[in-house]
């Protein structure tokens, strides 16, 4: 039988970490950040530094005298060596100065016997041999990601180091063409006037009732991300087939009535820019999903080995109501507030601004009538609304008035003298959590799905 391998561990620098820390006390504030006791392998190196960061904790030095009183305290003096070990720290830590080095060393090796652990965790998930292979997947993956997620944590920054990487990365974006996207924009100069762009790391909910143009609205800023400012987009399509949105795409892109692609009768002219379309989308760095039934815990997962492949700047869902949970739940409220917190966590974790987009009520519907303005979208319109509000950083609407009438007539006589807005639509911004709210009028073109500016945008007040 192969002799066992040892678990990776430097014993000489756990012993430098706590000697240099009998040195000079002081010198933990350099290392507390980055050690915590879990990772010494050695059970009397581990007493001996959660000794320390006990001793720290309440205010008081830490020197020889203080770490024994300690250790015996807790009833571990005896586990950690006694007096004598502690003694033998100090003689042979030829300086503090290294302590920083040590604590590397010694952080290095937990992260490696933490992934060889998870490694064992999911070899495990695969002996269970769960038939649902896409939930064994992710718990496989998820397991190995806790190792990265628990360590990573920040310590205090001084505002004033911000402040200079901040005017180091406009300086940077301004002298570089490949500079990282700090903000996605969104083609339409009237919303990004506005709100300056999507901001990564953020959860932006884009809701509208049925035929409103949210999934339209959805792939412009997809198609303008890409095309425009050379982002990549990664879609999630839960209601359309990756067929049907690539066609939406190749319409919007050029300018041919998205009707004609069911039978793909062409004209001839059309036929030419429907290949110049398709060219141009070809270079873009979209990618699509079209998993019907998907779960937030596979989505996750697939979020994660596209941006380890392919650095994604946007992620779009369509949309929220259609995510499936994990399991059985009688609390639909509930249930969309799992996917909204795991959402805004999967924009933190990848640094991606997160677009999902969300049915309205029928409330909206049924408020007032069609002679005045009570048809306008508000936030108490979205459906399971509680967490979607709360979770959200900003949410935006997209509002058609020519919906809600069957023909220009029916608009002519509530509204006289008023030009039919058969092309207009207001994205209306009704929650920003980093600014103003707001309604933004746009130019909407029903036959190719596409929105754009408007000649003069009506920028509101923001």
């Amino acid at each position: 039988m192969p002799e066992s391998r040892q678990l990776p561990h430097n014993l000489e620098s756990e012993e430098g970490v706590n000697g240099s820390l009998l040195l000079n006390g002081k010198v933990i504030s350099r290392i507390s950040n980055i050690l915590r006791p879990e990772d010494f392998l050695s059970e009397r190196n581990r007493f001996i530094y959660q000794a320390c960061v006990n001793i720290d904790n309440r205010g008081e030095s830490i020197d020889i005298t203080t770490v024994s009183a300690e250790l015996d305290r807790q009833g571990n003096l005896e586990k950690a060596g006694g007096y004598a070990y502690l003694n033998n720290l100090i003689a042979s830590t030829p300086t503090y100065q290294n302590v920083e080095d040590y604590a590397r060393d010694v952080y290095r090796n937990s992260i490696a016997r933490q992934i060889i652990t998870a490694a064992n965790d999911i070899q495990n998930v695969g002996y269970a041999a769960n038939p649902d292979t896409s939930a064994a997947i992710s718990e496989a993956e998820d397991i190995l990601y806790k190792v990265r997620q628990e360590r990573g944590s920040q310590d205090f920054v001084e505002l004033r180091k911000i402040l200079t990487e901040l005017a180091e990365e406009e300086a940077h974006k301004k002298d570089s063409d490949n500079q990282e996207l700090t903000r996605i924009k969104t083609g339409l100069d009237g919303l990004d006037n506005y709100i300056g762009g999507f901001q990564r790391t953020d959860l932006i909910i884009l809701a509208g009732r049925t035929s409103m143009g949210k999934t339209s609205l959805a792939l412009n800023i997809a198609q303008n991300a890409a095309l425009n400012y050379g982002a990549t987009v990664a879609i999630f399509s839960l209601e359309m087939s990756r067929g049907q949105l690539a066609n939406r795409l190749i319409a919007g892109e050029a300018e041919i009535n998205s009707r004609k692609f069911i039978d793909y009768n062409f004209t001839d002219e059309e036929e030419i820019r429907r290949m110049d379309a398709i060219g141009k989308l070809g270079d873009a760095r979209i990618f699509i999903d079209d998993t019907s039934m998907l779960r937030i815990s596979e989505m996750r997962s697939k979020a994660r080995r596209l941006h380890a492949d392919h650095p994604v700047d946007l992620i779009i869902l369509d949309y929220l109501q259609l995510l499936q949970g994990e399991g059985k739940t009688e609390n639909r409220v509930l249930e969309i507030g799992n996917f909204t917190r795991a959402l805004k966590s999967i924009a933190r974790e990848l640094n991606v601004p997160v677009i999902a987009l969300s049915q309205l009520s029928r409330a909206v519907d049924r408020r007032g009538d069609q002679s005045n303005k009570t048809r306008i979208p508000q936030l108490s319109d979205l459906r399971e609304s509680g967490s979607i509000e709360q979770d959200a950083d900003l949410v935006l609407f997209v509002h058609r008035e020519a919906m809600y009438y069957r023909t220009e007539e029916e608009w002519a006589r509530q509204h006289p003298g008023e030009e039919y807005p058969r092309e207009l639509a207001d994205i209306i911004i009704a929650k920003n959590r980093n600014g103003a709210t707001g309604s933004v009028r746009v130019h909407f073109k029903p036959e190719y799905t596409k929105f754009g500016n408007l000649a003069t945008e009506n920028l509101g007040t923001p």
